[in-house]
């Protein structure tokens, strides 16, 4: 009896230390789990010159530097345009033609400036402010600015489809991996609407387009090459060069004879309709002649905006396919999606009548 009596006690205690032990050690786990796991401050990206970039994972001063209006553009697609923490060059401030900007992204207007009237870094002045990122397009920059142990990435944008890549490096560095994908579904479906709507028409019957500085009788961007196409037209000046900037004479514009002239400044509109030098050209005898709408970017350069300068051209070129009112929702739902802007009814008259 005895013997029973002290087993069973030791049974006991034994039976309480392995319960004790088990509690403790769920004690334990649930204290593991609930230990925060502390998120990265930075990550690394590869940028379009190839190298390794560490950017922090928390921005919130953004800088770009050069092309500071295609980057803009690119900066406000993400819906970070309230980071940019300097005002634009004097390049960009010297008529009203970038003041949409200042709707896009309030706090640059009186910023500090980044670069003077010539294009040069003020190296003090970025580095007084510590922007947390900066962008630039040109690698002479990208030198000086890591020289001075700033972080920056590069850009650059030479064939239409290197949007895709440029959106998809910004929206890693920012954080904004969704919207880039987003934004690249987006112009894949506008390029294919574009494609579908233009399909039936004839090689006949397809207008003329010249587009460029015309009065300076030079074409600026090759890009021009592929948006004038896709909305329908003929651009006279698409000799298939790889080269940005094509010049030509006031002869040639009166042996293409062009349909409708787009212009990339709208001064240009009355210098084209009171020389008498072009008096016999289609575009000018019909009044088809329109200034291009810079918004973000200018519409027929380098710019996110693209797609609506697709279809901008075609409301130009054949207004039964691309009407005024779809033209209207296009741009309404393009700045209202990615920029979080909305439109009024006023901008986007100014912008769809590109002449004023």
């Amino acid at each position: 009896m005895w013997r029973n009596r002290k087993l069973l006690a030791i049974l006991m205690v034994t039976t309480m230390l392995m319960a004790i032990l088990v509690l403790a050690g769920c004690g334990d786990s649930t204290a593991d789990s609930e230990t925060p796991v502390e998120e990265p401050t930075e990550h690394t990206v590869t940028d379009m010159a190839g190298r390794t970039v560490t950017v922090p994972t928390e921005i919130n001063k953004i800088a770009n530097f050069g092309s500071v209006g295609v980057q803009n553009a690119f900066i406000e697609l993400m819906g970070e345009g309230s980071k940019i923490c300097h005002d634009m060059p004097a390049r960009f401030t010297k008529n009203d033609n970038w003041k949409l900007q200042y709707e896009f992204a309030p706090q640059i207007k009186g910023a500090p400036l980044f670069e003077d009237a010539n294009g040069e870094v003020l190296i003090e002045v970025v580095l007084e402010n510590e922007p947390d990122v900066c962008f630039s397009m040109s690698k002479e920059t990208i030198e000086l600015l890591e020289e001075n142990g700033l972080t920056t990435v590069y850009f650059e944008w030479n064939e239409v489809e290197d949007v895709k890549t440029a959106v998809t490096l910004m929206g890693e560095v920012l954080g904004k991996q969704d919207t880039a994908e987003d934004y690249i579904e987006y112009f894949d479906s506008k390029v294919a609407k574009a494609r579908d709507l233009t399909k039936k028409l004839g090689e006949e019957d397809k207008k003329t387009v010249l587009y460029g500085s015309v009065t300076e009788f030079s074409q600026p961007h090759v890009i021009a090459e592929w948006w004038i196409p896709l909305a329908g037209g003929i651009s006279v000046t698409d000799n298939e060069r790889t080269e940005d900037k094509f010049t030509y004479t006031l002869e040639d514009i009166l042996k293409w004879d062009p349909d409708v002239i787009v212009s990339t400044a709208e001064k240009q509109i009355e210098e084209l309709e009171t020389d008498s030098r072009f008096d016999n050209v289609t575009a000018v005898k019909n009044d088809e002649i329109y200034a291009i709408p810079t918004v973000a970017h200018v519409w027929g350069n380098r710019t996110v905006e693209q797609p609506l300068t697709v279809f901008w051209m075609m409301n130009k070129l054949y207004p039964e396919l691309m009407t005024r009112e779809d033209l209207s929702e296009e741009i309404q739902y393009f700045y209202a999606h990615f920029f979080k802007y909305e439109m009024s009814d006023e901008q986007i008259a100014e912008i769809i009548d590109g002449k004023k």
